[in-house]
């Protein structure tokens, strides 16, 4: 499938628990089927963050890919991210997302470490990428 680059795209680690919990209430709260997926393990967000100059195999970041395959193609990371995700979301989440905005970017992402550090032993971990329900699949890059 050839991404809509006016779609933005959430990079996450497949075998996360904890971040395929993340993709799944985004897909459960995006009416619009605006966001897209793919596995940092995949193809895809290899190619995408070797052209950033970033480690594709460095799994603890969640980056959102704005205006993807464009000249002004960026990239949001960690609590930025998430930001912009719940923003994008609408509704209530827009709030969570202002609260969040508040917190200085350097507490924000010294916690969001924390956590990437801890969550497989939290959240479990797959032994491979899970593969999303058929009604989804059209929004994952990798599947």
């Amino acid at each position: 499938m050839d991404p809509d680059s006016a779609n933005p795209i959430l990079l996450y680690d497949g075998v996360c628990g904890l971040c395929n919990r993340v993709v799944h209430f985004i897909l459960k709260r995006d009416a619009q089927a605006h966001f897209r997926f793919a596995w940092l393990q995949g193809e895809f967000a290899a190619d995408l963050l070797r052209r950033h100059h970033l480690n594709a195999n460095n799994l603890d970041t969640l980056y959102l890919v704005e205006d993807q395959g464009r000249s002004g193609e960026r990239l949001a990371v960690r609590s930025d991210a998430v930001i912009k995700v719940l923003r994008q979301l609408g509704g209530p989440w827009m709030l969570a997302a202002a609260g969040l905005k508040i917190i200085p970017r350097w507490l924000r992402d010294w916690g969001y470490k924390v956590i990437a550090r801890n969550r497989y032993r939290i959240f479990g971990r797959s032994d491979r990428c899970l593969v999303p329900e058929s009604r989804y699949r059209d929004r994952f890059l990798d599947a």
